[in-house]
């Protein structure tokens, strides 16, 4: 039994840093780049850069796999500010939150898992209009609801 959860754990792992690497190299195919790959890939930089580093990195190859996709990178399209800065606050709390002893993989696992996994988890915090306009798209904005803490965020992880 112990051997079958170490092996899960490691394809896990493999599976995850696959992911990484693939997002980096701008080889995450377009329909792999889902809302719980977005998840991982940030937790992932959050867990080994910190949540500054991981921002700024973040930035970068998101609009970099965008371009790779063919994802203009507009006002209307591709890489989202506010969306991106609020997800990056809330897996730092996140992982901060559980054991840091426990593997980065298994962290992901319970992110993955949890209330903040459900897509529209930072709409508790943002009016839509707010969330999905031009100006949060280009830029940071506050949450108009709830401060953007862990804490405040409602409810179990929806489907």
């Amino acid at each position: 039994m112990a051997s079958t959860a170490i092996q899960e754990l490691m394809l896990r792992f493999v599976k995850l840093d696959d992911l990484v690497a693939r997002f980096v190299a701008c080889r995450l195919p377009h329909s792999e780049w889902t809302h719980q790959a977005h998840l991982a890939v940030g937790a992932w930089h959050v867990a080994h850069f910190g949540a500054d580093e991981a921002l700024a990195r973040l930035r970068v190859g998101i609009r970099q796999l965008n371009d790779s996709h063919g994802t203009p990178n507009s006002a209307a399209r591709g890489y989202h500010e506010t969306i991106t800065r609020a997800y990056v606050q809330l897996l730092a709390e996140f992982l901060n939150s559980v054991p840091q002893t426990m593997p980065l993989a298994e962290r992901v696992a319970r992110l993955l898992a949890s209330r903040l996994a459900a897509k529209e988890a930072l709409l508790q915090f943002y009016s839509r209009e707010r969330l999905m306009s031009s100006e949060a798209r280009a830029t940071w904005i506050e949450p108009d609801l709830l401060p953007l803490q862990l804490a405040n965020l409602q409810g179990n992880k929806t489907k």
